[in-house]
């Protein structure tokens, strides 16, 4: 399958550079994969939609939403090349054994083993410094560099000296304002590099209308990398390979799936970073026959394109994704290819924010 086939065009205007005046404001598309019919609403409409019967379990049950709860680290830092003075960027995804952290960095074929860099005034009694180590770096990973910084850096220096860490296509310099809304009302463990974003349209009043209506909320936690949204460069999808990201699913939410599972209750899922953890985490019990949920701390580089056959998830409400990426891919795989794509023409045609900060989508 070419991954060009996962094109379409896009007016940049329609980028969303800037959240709506109002958490929940956004407009949402609704696909109905069986009739194939697509409606114009609101996300603030979104309780009244999933009442509808069309939702209910054989016996009545209301779905069961699942939502990531990962919180976005302020972990884009500005460190200053401490030989030539010049500014460089650094975005700090994860920290392994030898307590380095892997960086998406600019201009990285510049930074050699050994180049030093000071984050903060340094003058500043709490400025730390880091210097690029010596590490294995495959040419699939060139774009990364591992620093070493010579004290601890933990989330109270990010939150103090780190930026948000807004996509490419947010054209602008990250404001005050970035800081709560490109984070969702109950993110709680820190460790994302980005924001799940389809849970950035929830607001309190939409979560308790929901539970008003009998729809339960379940947890998982996928600390989101740039595994998935790493351009694909190869020319078949299937040559793709995405870079791990770590998740967990504790007893309590598993519990609560497993049983919405074996009660055929709709199972939907909030973003595509939950539905990449419930079917990374899906097994049938060879004793009793049900589908099941591994707990605990895993990782996963499921990349899901068309013909994979899901099986944890009923639903997906996400937002509309950027051209050629593995994001679009898993979408036309939840909803057909054609069927996704026209959508998308129809959502170009009416107007649609996209991205981070646009509008949603629930395809059912």
């Amino acid at each position: 399958m070419k991954t060009s086939d996962f094109n379409f065009d896009l007016p940049p205007r329609l980028v969303a550079q800037l959240p709506p005046e109002k958490r929940g404001f956004s407009r949402l598309m609704t696909l109905d994969r069986v009739t194939e019919k697509r409606e114009h609403k609101t996300v603030l409409q979104l309780p009244q939609i999933l009442c509808d019967k069309k939702f209910l379990s054989p016996s009545g049950e209301a779905p069961l939403l699942v939502f990531n709860d990962t919180r976005v680290r302020k972990a884009r830092l500005i460190g200053r090349d401490i030989d030539t003075n010049a500014h460089v960027e650094f975005l700090l995804l994860e920290k392994n054994a030898h307590n380095e952290w892997k960086t998406l960095v600019e201009r990285a074929s510049r930074r050699k083993p050994g180049s030093r860099y000071v984050f903060t005034d340094g003058n500043d009694t709490k400025s730390a410094r880091a210097e690029i180590a010596q590490a294995e770096i495959t040419r699939a990973e060139n774009e990364f560099r591992f620093i070493k910084f010579d004290k601890p850096v933990d989330d109270n220096f990010f939150e103090t000296y780190g930026h948000v860490p807004l996509p490419p296509y947010i054209k602008r310099k990250d404001a005050p304002c970035d800081a709560e809304r490109y984070q969702t009302i109950y993110a709680k463990q820190t460790g994302s590099a980005a924001a799940p974003t389809a849970g950035l349209h929830f607001t309190n009043e939409i979560l308790l209308a929901l539970k008003t209506c009998g729809i339960e909320s379940a947890f998982v936690t996928l600390h989101v990398g740039l595994g998935t949204f790493s351009p694909v460069r190869s020319e078949n999808i299937e040559d793709h390979v995405i870079h791990e990201e770590q998740f967990i699913i504790n007893d309590d939410n598993a519990a609560l799936i497993e049983n919405a599972l074996v009660n055929k209750r709709k199972i939907i899922a909030v973003g595509t970073t939950s539905l990449r953890s419930l079917e990374s985490a899906f097994y049938i019990d060879q004793s009793s026959g049900h589908g099941c949920l591994k707990r605990g701390w895993q990782s996963t580089s499921i990349f899901i394109y068309p013909g994979y056959k899901f099986k944890a998830a009923d639903a997906l409400f996400t937002n509309f994704h950027t051209p050629l990426s593995t994001l679009l891919m898993l979408v036309c795989a939840f909803a057909g290819k054609e069927l996704l794509l026209e959508s998308y023409e129809e959502a170009v045609r009416e107007e649609y924010r996209f991205f981070s900060y646009g509008d949603a989508m629930l395809i059912y």
